[in-house]
């Protein structure tokens, strides 16, 4: 028998009613899906804008819509739907399906961010500050935005979508939702008004108030954002695409690692001047390692293949809570929170620029806005780096080595401290995060499994680097 889907809404139900029966098949295939391995049982709507007039050609729809899988309120997704009578070629890789009934009885409904008319009616509202339906569209004054730049969708593979406008600025669409501080615009905000220029100033960014939305404010009250637009790095390379050409012509990645070091310690110098700074110490560690325990018990049982190494794997956690019994303590304040190669871009001048500071959008919000030690960002980096040196063939782990010792030099030459003076911090954080990739390559991309595997039997030998 066929599952039932329910549908909800206090606004243009008939709408959701009539798309629900789609969504429910397209969204779980989409990357930026986060409820993978789970069957959509409902929906509720959140929130629905038409952006288009009604005598338009083509049809235009802003929606927010609550995918329930199970027990729990759902995730929260911002979708763009377009409306047309049949799609072009060009477009059939954005198809949702035909609509069988309702208010779009008849027409064909696709993710409209693959068209060039919405993905431009959406620079304008961010250009002009306007305000439509739901959506608020605030912006930086002392930015120029031009009208009519032309608009190109980022085709590779992440955890939202990305518009590239005339290679001037790039719109990041966030599509899981929450309501809160996002820190992709809070931390850039931040860092813009101390004037680091490692990372691209927020130009303009999208709202929507939690009083407008047909949930009502709830218990936050507080905001959702849905989009921040920045400068584009013009000729820009990504980290991870620089590294995988060094490694097929066997070049030196060293010197782009100690700059990238340097770029990662000047982010975090200027952070911890913008926003508060804590002391952890054993109040504060306890439940950070208990955190990491519970992951690594967790993963263990998910993924058989770690099993035998968690024993050893659980030092590294448990030697940091000794440490801050003894009375160790560390100094923690907000960071990137998922620093890796992809994440860092290198301009054509040879300057690097960090980007993407949602953190790990599958952790909550409050607990990515949390301090950290910085080390949780150098070992991201390190991670990336091994990362890369088992994408080679053959794999190359000494340049792996190579590249690590020249970032944490160019951290401690722009920070005054070398992350390996402290080896039981990083070695702890970094067993948490190959704990992580393991996990997620076993349920992802199980041919990748091999190389966050490697680390762990490296982590487990030893709690040295």
């Amino acid at each position: 028998m066929a599952e039932t889907v329910t549908l909800s809404g206090k606004t243009s139900s008939g709408l959701l009613a009539s798309l629900g029966p789609l969504l429910r098949d397209w969204l779980p295939r989409q990357r930026w899906f986060a409820g993978k391995g789970s069957p959509v049982t409902g929906f509720s709507q959140v929130a629905a804008t038409e952006l288009l007039p009604e005598d338009s050609p083509l049809g235009l729809y802003h929606l927010l819509v609550r995918a329930h899988q199970g027990a729990g309120p759902g995730d929260c997704y911002q979708l763009l739907i377009g409306v047309r009578e049949a799609l072009p070629p060009r477009l059939a890789p954005a198809l949702i399906g035909h609509v069988p009934d309702g208010p779009l009885a008849g027409r064909t409904v696709y993710d409209a961010l693959y068209d060039t008319r919405p993905a431009e009616l959406l620079l304008e509202a961010l250009r002009t500050g306007s305000r439509i339906g739901v959506l608020r569209c605030e912006r930086d004054p002392s930015q120029e935005i031009r009208a009519g730049l032309v608009p190109r969708r980022l085709t590779s593979e992440q955890s939202n979508s990305s518009v590239v406008y005339g290679d001037t600025f790039i719109l990041k669409l966030l599509r899981r939702v929450v309501p809160g501080v996002n820190p992709d615009l809070e931390l850039p905000l931040a860092l813009a008004r101390e004037g680091c220029p490692r990372v691209p100033a927020p130009t303009a960014w999208m709202r929507a108030e939690a009083e407008d939305l047909a949930e009502g404010p709830g218990e936050s009250g507080e905001p959702y954002v849905l989009g921040v637009l920045q400068p584009y790095v013009q000729g820009a390379t990504d980290g991870w695409e620089l590294a995988l050409r060094e490694l097929a012509k066997t070049e030196d990645f060293g010197a782009e690692a100690r700059a990238l070091g340097r770029a990662t310690a000047e982010v975090h110098t200027a952070l911890a001047r913008a926003l508060p700074t804590v002391t952890f110490g054993h109040a504060q560690l306890e439940p950070l390692v208990h955190g990491m325990v519970e992951r690594l018990d967790a993963a263990a049982q998910a993924v058989p293949a770690l099993h035998p190494y968690a024993p050893a794997l659980r030092t590294a956690f448990t030697a940091l809570a000794d440490l801050a019994a003894e009375g160790h303590t560390w100094t923690a304040q907000r960071v990137h929170g998922d620093l890796h190669l992809g994440q860092c871009l290198r301009a054509p001048s040879g300057q690097w620029s960090l980007i993407d500071f949602e953190g790990e959008p599958a952790r909550p919000l409050a607990e990515r806005r949390m301090p950290q030690p910085p080390v949780r960002d150098v070992a991201g980096m390190l991670r990336s780096f091994d990362y890369a040196a088992h994408s080679a063939t053959p794999p190359a782990p000494g340049w792996a080595r190579a590249c690590r010792a020249a970032y944490c030099s160019g951290y401690a030459e722009v920070s005054g401290a070398d992350p390996r003076t402290d080896p039981v911090l990083l070695r702890a954080y970094e067993t948490d995060k190959a704990v992580y990739e393991v996990v997620y390559e076993a349920r992802h991309r199980p041919d990748w499994l091999p190389v966050p595997l490697s680390a762990i039997r490296r982590l487990a030998a030893s709690d040295q680097l």
